[in-house]
């Protein structure tokens, strides 16, 4: 494999519009005649539109075909905004788009995660269609790849594990030989497949995963994520003010940082990048020539205070009926529950007779697992709470961060702070 290939990943605000994806275009012509593989997300907030038909087809309100044609119109659209009419790419997007249509025919099936990775995942595909097609129109010759053709995951639906020996032989017989400096090659992030060709998916923003996989199976000499922010920032610039870039990070504080849910880099990605020193880049579509944020393992640890906001939280009390200690083998059932309903634990806490979890609140999960253990425990559940992580924190910005809030439930783990926080309720006068 050739020593200078890089990995590129744009990411769905740098596809939203016609004009972003021109842009697109601008900055791979930097790259041309050198080795690249480019891993694209869905359009724009693709996703959203298209998880809102899985719900519908779900519950069967008869929505979905409307919301269906919306997305497919969009699609169209964006399509006419780049090519002639009679280009080519309309058949191959529409191809693409049957394949919802079909799922649509169906009787929804009994695994609504199933159904969810087999909808969800054509956002992708047509992205990658799309984006293909456009950068051969501007002579920038690019190879099409389907992401599922080289991994592959476990039977887990919305939250496939790599197979790693297998995705490493499909990267080695496929991938490998696609690469050149004649052409560059494109594909999709966020998708896998099964063994039994069922198309799944790596996790919500799972793109950056993608592109870490390809760097890893493909000794890439650096991976880039194009964001449209200039770098890796101490703080979400849209919930903070004064936010600075970082011009370095370190592996293991961006494993931190992503762990504790800052939203720049997916929490998977950095690992398998680690396992091979290889360098990744954060810069900015936006701004491409701007410096960005380098992470590695030559950057030393001394960083200003950083902080993740984690939205949309669920705080769970549970204790025994019986108001005996919560021990090691209500733990472990515990735990195993926790396991069978994919919950996100991001904060945990124990007492004598209570055991406090911090997890996301999505779909119905939450609710679930409260069912499934109430004969045996009482569970208190607060919600539509945020968790805010502290890494390097000051004393200062911790109470500004209390601020009007009220603290469920606060954790000092070494260099690093958590708060559960609510919102202090408004009194009203009569």
């Amino acid at each position: 494999m050739s020593q200078n290939l890089q990995v590129f990943k744009f990411g769905g605000a740098s596809l939203n519009s016609v004009e972003r994806i021109q842009n697109v275009g601008e900055i791979l012509k930097e790259m041309k005649g050198q080795p690249l593989v480019v891993v694209v997300s869905a359009m724009g907030k693709t996703t959203n539109e298209l998880e809102k038909i899985v719900q519908a087809h779900a519950e069967q309100n008869g929505q979905a075909l409307t919301l269906f044609e919306d997305f497919k119109r969009k699609s169209f659209e964006t399509c006419l905004g780049l090519f002639d009419e009679s280009h080519e790419v309309f058949v191959s997007l529409n191809d693409a788009l049957v394949e919802i249509e079909w799922v649509l025919e169906e009787e929804p099936h009994e695994n609504y995660d199933y159904t969810y990775d087999q909808i969800v995942s054509v956002g992708e595909i047509v992205s990658s269609i799309i984006v293909s097609a456009y950068l051969n129109e501007q002579g920038l010759p690019t190879r099409w790849l389907d992401a599922r053709d080289i991994i592959l995951t476990n039977n887990i639906y919305r939250a496939g594990w790599v197979q790693w020996k297998e995705t490493q032989e499909n990267a080695d017989r496929i991938a490998k030989p696609m690469i050149s400096s004649q052409a560059f090659v494109l594909t999709q992030g966020f998708i896998g497949t099964t063994s039994e060709n069922f198309t799944t998916t790596l996790g919500r923003e799972g793109s950056d995963y993608t592109a870490a996989i390809f760097s890893y199976c493909l000794d890439a000499k650096s991976m880039t994520i194009w964001k449209d922010v200039p770098g890796v920032l101490t703080g979400d610039p849209r919930l903070f003010d004064h936010v600075t870039k970082l011009d370095l990070l370190s592996y293991k504080e961006a494993i931190e940082m992503t762990y504790y849910g800052a939203k720049v880099i997916h929490p998977k990605t950095i690992k398998p990048l680690q396992n091979k020193s290889i360098p990744l880049w954060v810069k900015s579509f936006i701004d491409p020539q701007g410096s960005g944020t380098y992470i590695s393992d030559e950057v030393a640890d001394n960083y200003p205070p950083l902080v993740a906001v984690e939205k949309s939280q669920a705080l769970l009390h549970i204790s025994t009926r019986d108001f005996s200690f919560v021990a090691e083998h209500h733990m472990s059932h515990l735990f195993k529950m926790i396991t069978e309903h994919r919950l996100q634990v991001n904060m945990m806490q124990n007492t004598a007779i209570c055991f406090s979890i911090c997890v996301n609140d999505v779909d119905d999960k939450v609710s679930a697992f409260s069912q499934a253990i109430e004969d045996q425990f009482k569970v208190i559940i607060d919600r539509e709470l945020e968790l805010i992580t502290v890494r390097h924190y000051q004393d200062k910005i911790l109470e500004e961060l209390r601020a009007d809030k009220i603290v469920l439930l606060e954790e000092r783990i070494r260099e690093t702070v958590q708060m559960v926080l609510k919102n202090v309720p408004v009194m009203k006068r009569k």
